[in-house]
């Protein structure tokens, strides 16, 4: 199974949720995590699988193509004069890995539609080249934005006919009157769970690997 990690923004939390979601995999299987194009990082400075390797412990990470600036993919490869692999290269390796992985969590870049090859085609596109059964997880924010936000990514999730496992809330902590009414409407808006709640500041707790499993559903 091939679980795609994706996000309504930059910055909502996905690489902590793809961590946590490999915490909660490794218990009953093989897991590896795909990152298929990092930005913002030089070639010797860690990157998201770094972070993801520091709190869950999993070593199974491969990386596509790692780019200077932070920027989309598509716009620092361009910056950079690097050709980006095709989504087509992208999806034999992923599938390739879920051929003897239990679990494959591929984690993308900013949001849904934020382009990974030359063409500006995303992650809605990868998954539609994939040889393997996989889902989609959206990685949202609590507060005031979100319903909109996450009901966009979701629809065009819907429009593209791609499967929804559920939604996963980024940060949790003293929910305010909007993040708790959220709670209960981004399901209603959606149609889609909230399967996850992580706390706010998970990324700086010595216990993550051991807590994780405890913040989904």
């Amino acid at each position: 199974m091939i679980t795609i990690v994706t996000g309504t923004d930059t910055g909502v939390g996905k690489t902590i949720a793809t961590a946590a979601l490999a915490v909660r995999a490794s218990a009953s299987g093989s897991v590896a995590v795909v990152k298929p194009a990092q930005t913002g990082v030089a070639p010797d400075e860690p990157g998201d699988l770094a972070e993801v390797e520091r709190l869950s412990g999993c070593t199974d990470l491969h990386e596509g193509i790692r780019l200077r600036d932070p920027l989309a993919p598509t716009t620092a490869a361009r910056r950079e004069g690097v050709r980006l692999p095709t989504l087509k290269e992208h999806a034999a390796f992923i599938s390739e890995l879920a051929a003897t992985r239990d679990q494959v969590l591929v984690e993308g870049a900013g949001g849904l539609l934020v382009g990974l090859d030359e063409d500006g085609r995303g992650l809605a596109e990868l998954a539609t080249e994939l040889s393997i059964p996989f889902a989609f997880v959206v990685v949202t924010r609590a507060g005031l934005g979100t319903l909109n936000h996450t009901g966009l990514t979701v629809e065009a999730l819907r429009r593209r006919d791609l499967p929804i496992e559920g939604l996963i809330i980024g940060s949790w902590a003293d929910p305010d009157l909007a993040e708790r009414c959220n709670l209960e409407d981004l399901p209603a808006v959606t149609g889609v769970p909230v399967i996850g709640r992580l706390p706010a500041g998970a990324a700086e707790l010595e216990t993550f690997a051991r807590d994780a499993p405890g913040w989904f559903a």
